[in-house]
């Protein structure tokens, strides 16, 4: 399991790259008050082998009316952790600045309702099964005093953090085939209905088989709606094999409801022709 260092940088955007515990701010914590927050709309996060995910959130922000927020030397934002604050396993943050519209001003403070995304790329952010869990947010603001030029270069920031903010659930991605035989088939007799659930492993970038899965086997006769037939259990490989009586022309699926790890899946339809 790796561990992440502390690694914030500010170059016109909040650029994120590690979390550790907060070090003590010369500047002082400013008062700045993260709620509301919202991650991927209130959904799990779900994510396969090769695309990147882009995850909307969401949030106010309420901070003091004299604190510039310029994204340069000081910046903002909300980012997700697995794990805990001081000793994160992973983290996913904001690749480009929040957008920030006032919604509300007083004598000492400015609200703003903010919107950013943040983007899960699997084998990169996401590597590791221990990935698919329930993340946190967390709030985050950066002072930096650096200075830069082509002969020196000099970088100091403050770091605060306020964690727990909201939680999502971060899942694999799932697929799944049915195929029914023979096809057509004469009525009354045994149709073989087939498949085969896999789920995404960003390790290797492929989908494997997974096992001991409880799958449901719907029809739909010809005009008519999905019902269940009956649930069956995923085998080796993750393989799916169910017998049933032709009666009707109609379409069958497989239906995968999702695990705390796992996203849900509904296949694709096979129709058959009952003569």
């Amino acid at each position: 399991m790796r561990k992440l260092a502390i690694g914030t940088a500010l170059s016109g955007a909040l650029a994120l790259a590690g979390l550790a515990a907060p070090a003590a701010s010369a500047a002082g914590t400013p008062d700045l008050t993260f709620t509301g927050v919202t991650v991927n709309k209130g959904k799990p996060i779900v994510v396969g082998t090769t695309k990147a995910v882009n995850v909307p959130v969401s949030y106010t922000l309420t901070r003091p009316k004299d604190l510039v927020i310029d994204q340069e030397k000081t910046a903002q934002g909300v980012l997700l952790y697995r794990g805990t604050l001081k000793s994160p396993d992973n983290e996913l943050g904001p690749r480009k600045a929040p957008v920030c519209t006032p919604t509300a001003t007083t004598e000492t403070t400015v609200t703003e309702d903010c919107t950013e995304t943040i983007t899960a790329v699997p084998d990169q952010e996401l590597y590791e099964a221990a990935d698919a869990a329930t993340w946190k947010a967390a709030g985050v603001y950066a002072h930096s005093d650096g200075s830069a030029s082509d002969d020196y270069l000099h970088s100091e920031y403050d770091l605060t953090m306020w964690g727990n903010l909201a939680s999502v659930q971060i899942k694999r991605a799932a697929r799944l085939t049915v195929n029914a035989a023979p096809e057509p088939v004469v009525k009354g007799r045994t149709l073989t209905v087939k498949g085969k659930l896999t789920r995404a492993t960003w390790a290797t970038g492929t989908y494997t088989g997974y096992k001991g899965q409880k799958v449901v086997l719907q029809f739909k006769a010809d005009g008519g709606a999905y019902a269940n037939v009956r649930t069956i259990t995923s085998g080796t490989g993750g393989a799916l094999s169910t017998t049933v009586k032709a009666g009707k022309s109609g379409t069958y699926r497989f239906v995968f409801a999702g695990t705390a790890t796992t996203g849900a899946k509904t296949s694709a339809g096979d129709h058959v022709t009952v003569k």
